[in-house]
């Protein structure tokens, strides 16, 4: 399943997805930083996973075409690894609220912020 439109849209900061079945996905910028498909965000394996903090303001400088199966994303907190195929991000779409609601459990757990650090 390819995107048939992506719209970047940076006053709300969402990142737009259409794709050829009709379904159409919004997803927030800070959503998909928090959920980078990279190593460093993700680990090598189960349990290495690293808590994204202070990203609530995070922007989309750049996205990248790789191949016909993904993008890359450049944000503007200068990370910019990590391929979000077609695949992971029919996956936010759908599993947007559930992903949402566990992020903001364990930075409620953790006692982290999604504000940048003063």
């Amino acid at each position: 399943m390819n995107p048939t439109e992506i719209t970047l849209h940076s006053q709300s900061k969402a990142l737009e997805l259409t794709f050829n079945d009709g379904a159409t996905y919004k997803l927030p910028f800070e959503f998909l930083r928090v959920y980078s498909p990279s190593a460093e965000v993700r680990g090598h394996g189960p349990g290495q996973e690293t808590l994204q903090v202070g990203k609530r303001n995070v922007a989309i400088t750049e996205i990248k075409p790789s191949g016909s199966y993904a993008i890359n994303i450049v944000f503007d907190d200068g990370h910019d690894s990590g391929l979000y195929t077609w695949e992971y991000l029919i996956e936010m779409g759908k599993n947007q609220t559930k992903m949402w609601d566990a992020y903001l459990e364990q930075m409620k757990a953790t006692g982290a912020s999604r504000d940048p650090a003063k």
